[in-house]
This record gives C-alpha cells, structure tokens and sequence, in this order.
C-alpha cells in the first residue's frame, strides 16, 4: 500500500521509482518487522505477564522443563501482527496471491489461537482437539488450493528437484496434495515448537530461502536461465517472506534460550502453513521436504514412535519429538537448539544448489 502512494508522486520526484522495485521492498518489509518486533515486543511480554498467560509444562515431559513453567506464551500474535502489517505497508496489494498467503497464515493462526485459548486461559489441557484442528486445517488449505487452481489457473504440474525433465501432472489432485503440503507443514513446525528458539530458527533461515526463491520463480527470465517453472505474480511473495524472515529474528531476540516468551500454536500452526502456501505457490512444493528438513524429521520422529509402539510396545526414541531424544541422551538445550539451526542452514544451501542441478 504505501509504495505505490510514493509510486504515483515518482513523475515529479524520481527517486520514488525505487518503490516499483521488489527487492528494495523486500529490504524495507524486513526493516519494518524487525523494528515492530523490536519495539512492541517488550509490551506484548509485560502484557501476557500482567494477564498471567503463561506455559503449562507436561509432567512427562523433560524435567528440566519444569523450571519454564508460568513463562508467557501465544508469542505467535506478536510474528503474525510483524508479518502482516509490514506486509500490508510494502507489498502490492492488487496481487492476489499477496492476500491468499495472508489468508492461510492468519486463518490457521485464529486455529491455533483458539488451542492457545483454551489450553492456557481456559486451563482446558487438551485445547482444540486433533480432529476439530485437522478439520480447520484442512478446509482453510481447501479453500486456497481451490482458488490458486480454479480461479488464477496455477499450474497443477509438480516438478523435482536435480531433475529437469521429471514433471507428474497431478491435474484435480493438485488440491488434495496442496492440502497435504500446507497441513503437513502447519502442524510439522507446531511439533518443533519444543524448546527455546528451536522452531523460529528454522523458519527463519526457510522463510530466507523462500525469500530468494520467490523472487526468482516471478522473473520470467531468471526463472528461463535457471530452468525453474516461471509463476507470475509471485515475484511479489518475496515481500511476504522477507517480513516473515524478520519478525521471526525479532521475534527470536526474546524467545532465545533462556526464552522470555513462548510461540504457542497462534504462531507454529501458521508460519508452517505459510511455508507450506508459498512452497505451492513459487513450485518449490518438493523443495520443502528439504528446506525444511528440520520440521520433516520431528514429523516423522513422532509418527516412528507412535507406530512402534502400538505395533511392538517398543519405542524407538527415548522420547519424541527427536529434539527431547537428545535432551534425555544428555545434550544440553542449546546445544540441541543450536545443532539443529546448522542442520536447517546447511539443508537451505543444498536446497538452493538444486537450482544449478537440473
């Protein structure tokens, strides 16, 4: 919104023209969360303080945990307003695929607020329950796989990674799997979300990716060069993830261990699903079993345990998600935390070495 008020005064001073430009965009919304993080953060602390929202902590759980108990929590509320108002400010507001992105993160983020809600407000320990939660999910992703498909003809062709030629129409189940790509992130990330600063680093160094990603996948001639699929429009999402990258950092100067305050599900649930979104939209939907390689392994470190232990009575981890595994192994947290950040940035590289592999 603001650029293009300055857009339209670039006749009578053309330094305004720079507003027209994407990546100076891109720079200003990632100034503009990071600020926003960095001044409102302090009152969004003091105020969950004040109203005592603070983290419950499982009694199964780690036992050095116990200690976080009371520690403010629905952190996620402080990223989604970074993210939506810088985005609001610098993006391009006539793009659509600007406004369906915004839609999934901040309709999956009502989800997760509402589990916030009643887990820790209304003391109720099971929240929203896994149905009642898949079921919103999923209907919040159907409605965006429906528009990008049916209205704005996004392409249903799924494409691979180290392999140009290897493309699998899906045609109508384009949307079934663009609802497995968003729900599946949405709540991988959610079970990442275990210990100080472990989830927001990797959605940090993702949502960078995506960053560069986007950008390339909307110009025509770059995305020619690179033999990447060419998405109009979506050159524009890099301002989303450039603000989404920034109020994540701002958002990890108070969630750092030892973490001041907690993301909750108000903020695991939507920033995966806003990955999961974007890697539909840029067609880089494989690309996020490797970009986001952290949250796919405590995925499935979970589903490994589960289905062990109802098939054998056996556990394969000492408790899952894996990052507690390490914890019980003797790993101190930030060592955990820390380890797992470096594996997210050396996954984002391999990621994007993909672009001169095909």
């Amino acid at each position: 919104m603001f650029p293009w008020l300055l857009v339209s005064l670039s006749t009578e001073v053309t330094f305004l023209n720079v507003f027209k430009y994407i990546t100076f965009r891109t720079f200003g919304a990632a100034i503009t969360a990071l600020v926003l993080s960095m001044i409102v953060g302090p009152w969004y602390i003091a105020m969950m303080q004040r109203r005592q929202i603070g983290q419950s902590i499982r009694e199964l759980g780690p036992q050095s945990h116990q200690s976080k108990k009371g520690t403010p929590t629905m952190g996620g509320g402080l990223i989604l307003f970074c993210i939506t108002a810088s985005t609001m400010l610098w993006a391009d507001l006539s793009n659509p695929l600007i406004w369906i992105v915004l839609f999934v993160t901040l309709a999956t983020g009502i989800v997760g607020w509402a589990d916030d809600y009643l887990k820790v407000i209304k003391k109720n320990s099971k929240g929203v329950s896994g149905r009642a939660k898949i079921f919103w999910q999923s209907l919040i992703a159907v409605t965006a796989a429906s528009l990008l498909y049916f209205k704005f003809g996004m392409s249903p062709e799924l494409r691979f990674p180290f392999f140009k030629d290897l493309v699998i129409n899906l045609g109508p189940l384009y949307i079934p799997f663009a609802v497995l790509v968003i729900v599946g992130a949405s709540n991988a990330v959610n079970l990442t979300d275990g210990l100080d600063g472990l989830a927001i680093g990797p959605i940090i160094i993702s949502a960078g990716t995506y960053t560069l990603l986007a950008y390339l996948a909307g110009h025509a001639k770059i995305a020619e060069y690179l033999q990447i699929p060419h998405v109009p429009l979506a050159g524009e999402l890099a301002v989303f993830c450039g603000a989404m990258a920034a109020a994540g950092l701002g958002f990890l100067w108070f969630n750092s261990y030892p973490a001041q305050i907690f993301m909750g599900d108000v903020g695991s649930l939507p920033l995966g699903a806003a990955l999961g979104s974007i890697a539909l939209v840029t067609k880089n939907e494989i690309l996020l079993v490797v970009i986001g390689g952290i949250f796919v392994l405590e995925a499935v470190s979970v589903m490994a345990q589960v289905f062990s232990f109802k098939t054998t009575g056996k556990r394969v981890f000492r408790m899952a998600p894996i990052h507690h595994h390490f914890e019980l192994k003797g790993w101190p947290e930030p060592k955990v935390i820390v380890r797992f950040w470096i594996i997210s940035i050396l996954l984002a590289i391999i990621a994007l070495s993909t672009l001169k592999l095909r």
